[in-house]
């Protein structure tokens, strides 16, 4: 596993996508998008198809996908519900049988500070879509990400990671009390130790994955948080103005970007990375909003979810 320290990759918070994926030839590759037709995902796949790969985007409202998309080239749209697993099995059969690699996985899509709610397993929903589904997808993916000769995973994370670590007793709060931003913790916590666990256990394969905090991006992920909540956090003012630490829907995607397609991460792996370059590893109790905290990127811990994981999707990688 590659040091988590930072390597001075020469870009900031202020990169683009556009520019992070600048001089990059991707003619020939394929990429999947999760979430790819909104917000930072669909910045991303803007970047990537610019710079020639096709881009698959999954969607479970597929008109709303097919309305965002109808400018981009080098696009293919395909039905996808990361809170149904069948919906899983059948889009990697789809892209299975088509016959070809999969070069790059950006695991894009999230929900946030919902309301309880389960799918139809009975499990939490942020914690089932946010971590359980792109696990059980990458592992169906996982012959044509082999086949590529040098795939990349991209697990978006957050500084919402801080919130909480995972809670391997009791993932979809059965016994304990729902809070709705210690889930969105957990489920973050739960990206990044995936990104660990699968580079472990890619490496031998080419196979490399990395986790992203995107930066504060005022997108539709916020949709479950009323306008009250918003000003009350600093995100808005009163008259519906964005903090200017936020970054822009271009800017949340380069990190995405870079992890993807940069040649200076040739080789590393496992890694949480932040504003364009491999984040500082921070104290558990550090007061800063950037930086990564011990326990989303233990590797002890990753292995124990990945166990539990594989329990509750029914779902192994077959190394």
């Amino acid at each position: 596993m590659t040091a988590q320290k930072p390597i001075g990759s020469g870009f900031g918070a202020r990169t683009t996508a556009r520019e992070a994926c600048a001089g990059a030839d991707l003619n020939g590759k394929i990429a999947i998008v999760t979430g790819g037709y909104a917000g930072l995902g669909l910045e991303t796949t803007r970047a990537l198809a610019g710079a020639g790969a096709t881009v698959i985007v999954p969607a479970r409202t597929p008109d709303k996908a097919k309305a965002a998309l109808a400018d981009v080239a080098n696009v293919e749209q395909e039905a996808l519900d990361l809170a149904d697993s069948q919906s899983i099995d059948a889009f990697a059969e789809r892209f299975l049988a088509s016959k070809r690699p999969l070069h790059i996985l950006i695991n894009n899509a999230a929900i946030m500070a919902a309301p309880l709610m389960r799918d139809g397993r009975g499990y939490e929903a942020q914690f089932a879509t946010n971590h359980l589904g792109h696990f059980h997808l990458a592992a169906r993916l996982w012959p044509a990400l082999k086949a590529a000769n040098g795939a990349r995973v991209v697990s978006l994370s957050s500084i919402g990671h801080r919130r909480a670590p995972v809670n391997l007793d009791d993932p979809s709060f059965e016994t304990t009390p729902y809070d709705k931003w210690e889930s969105y913790g957990r489920a973050k916590s739960a990206n990044a130790l995936f990104a660990v666990g699968l580079d472990k256990r890619g490496a031998p394969h080419g196979v490399r994955a990395f986790a992203v905090h995107p930066g504060g991006i005022m997108t539709d992920l916020q949709r479950f948080m009323p306008e009250e909540e918003k000003i009350a956090m600093g995100w808005i003012d009163s008259e519906g103005r964005v903090n200017e630490r936020f970054k822009t829907p271009e800017q949340g995607a380069a990190t995405s970007v870079w992890c993807a397609v940069s040649p200076q991460l040739q080789g590393q792996g496992g890694v949480y990375c932040e504003d364009c370059d491999i984040a500082e590893a921070v104290p558990a109790d550090a007061q800063t909003w950037a930086g990564v905290r011990p326990w989303a990127i233990d590797p002890d811990t990753a292995d124990r979810l990945w166990t539990l994981s594989e329990r509750m999707t029914g779902v192994r990688f077959e190394t």
